[in-house]
C-alpha cells in the first residue's frame, strides 16, 4: 500500500510509524545527524502538492529550512534548496559528491534562485552528500573547550 493511502490527511503517521514505512538505516541516521547537531525537532505536515502528496517531515533551524523528508518504501526523498547564497559553495563541493547527486545537480533548473534538489536517499554515499547539502544551508556550530 501507498504512503498516501496509508495514512490520508487525517492520519498522521508516528515517528516509528514512518520509520516502520521506511525500513532504512539511513533515516534513523540522518534524523539523528539533524537533531543532534543543529538542536531542533522536526515538524510533520500534510502536503497535497502533485510532486510529492503526503505526510512529510520538516527540518528549520532559526525560521529557515534545512530539508523536507518525504517517505518511500525501502527509501526516502530529502528536498534540499540550493538558494543564491549557497550556490558557490555547492560548486566547490560538488566533485565530492556521489555521481548520482551531480548528475541531480547539473540537471536541476534554477527555479527563482533556487535549485530544488529532491535526493533519493538509497546509500550512504548519497546520504552524506544530503548531509554536505545541509550544512551549506546553516553550519553547524562547533564548541571548542578552551585552550589552557
Amino acid at each position: 500500500m501507498d504512503w498516501v493511502t496509508l495514512y490520508p490527511p487525517d492520519r498522521q503517521p508516528t515517528p516509528g510509524d514512518i520509520a516502520g514505512f521506511i525500513a532504512s538505516p539511513l533515516w534513523e541516521e540522518l534524523n539523528r545527524f539533524l537533531t543532534e547537531n543543529y538542536q531542533v525537532s522536526p515538524s510533520y505536515s500534510y502536503s497535497v502538492c502533485a510532486g510529492q502528496p503526503g505526510w512529510n517531515v520538516k527540518y528549520q533551524k532559526a525560521g529557515r529550512s534545512l530539508c523536507t523528508l518525504y517517505p518511500m518504501p525501502g527509501f526516502f526523498i530529502a528536498l534540499v534548496v540550493i538558494g543564491t547564497r549557497e550556490e558557490a559553495e555547492a560548486a566547490l563541493i560538488e566533485p565530492l559528491l556521489d555521481e548520482y547527486t551531480k548528475k541531480l545537480m547539473e540537471s536541476s533548473a534554477s527555479v527563482a534562485g533556487a535549485r530544488w534538489l529532491m535526493i533519493h536517499v538509497t546509500t550512504q554515499s548519497i546520504l552524506e552528500d544530503v548531509k554536505r547539502l545541509v550544512q551549506l544551508r546553516r553550519k553547524i556550530k562547533t564548541s571548542n573547550p578552551p585552550r589552557c
